[in-house]
């Protein structure tokens, strides 16, 4: 992250891919979000989610995402799922990947070492994380929704407050 600065008209765009742009990537992209607006930086900070499939292209996020970022605060409903493209490599300033398997299909995707130089995981920004890969909650019950999004959240907030120096306009 060191070095990585941003313009108020140019800011820093991040985006979170997981499986199917349903489940985990939109709770990391709407926590995310949060966390830049209520550091009143969400003017300094572009973030998005994708998927690597295209199966759930153009839908809304999971009904129990949506449910369990309701339950926290947080607004999913205006999430519509879309897939990872090569242009995301280039617009992008960070590609921040929910499981190892994204970050591999990811890597694999990567055209130059400045794309995969961009790739990093999630959880990888979470001092206290036991695993480097979110679960995949999608065949699960309503409490897994609410696990991964606790894992998402402590490691979404730790990614901001990493950035956050770097992204804060210069007093």
């Amino acid at each position: 992250m060191e070095g990585m600065t941003s313009g108020a008209a140019d800011p820093f765009r991040v985006v979170f891919v997981c499986t199917g742009n349903i489940c985990r990537s939109p709770m990391a992209d709407v926590v995310f979000r949060a966390a830049a607006d209520a550091a009143g930086l969400g003017d300094r900070v572009a973030s998005t989610s994708a998927g690597t499939g295209d199966w759930h292209v153009g839908e809304r996020a999971d009904h129990r995402t949506i449910d369990a970022l309701e339950r926290r605060g947080y607004d999913g409903t205006h999430h519509r799922a879309r897939q990872f493209t090569q242009a995301d490599f280039a617009r992008s300033d960070l590609i921040v990947s929910l499981d190892r398997t994204h970050e591999r299909i990811l890597r694999g995707w990567a055209r130059t070492d400045g794309d995969a130089d961009k790739l990093a995981l999630l959880l990888s920004f979470d001092p206290d994380a036991r695993t480097l890969d979110v679960p995949d909650p999608y065949y699960a019950g309503p409490g897994m929704f609410d696990e991964v999004l606790g894992m998402i959240e402590s490691a979404s907030r730790a990614l901001f407050r990493q950035l956050e120096p770097a992204i804060r306009p210069a007093t």
